[in-house]
């Protein structure tokens, strides 16, 4: 099983699967890691999520963010 991965990265814009609660798809990257901090920005509320959850949920990366 060859799945290639894909690099994320802070300052970059992804839409997910489920919206957030204030209707809101798209979120920004503000950290990577084991845990990945997201941004909404329709409210401005910020969340942790683990790694796998976040890849699980991603469907699609809108902008390229910061290299």
């Amino acid at each position: 099983m060859n799945q290639q991965k894909y690099n994320y990265k802070v300052g970059e814009v992804v839409k997910m699967k489920k919206p957030h609660p204030c209707g809101g798809d798209r979120w920004e990257i503000t950290r990577t890691g084991i845990d990945f901090g997201l941004k909404c920005l329709q409210c401005g509320r910020q969340v942790m999520i683990p790694r796998p959850k976040f890849e699980k949920g991603v469907k699609a990366v809108i902008s390229e963010g910061k290299d």
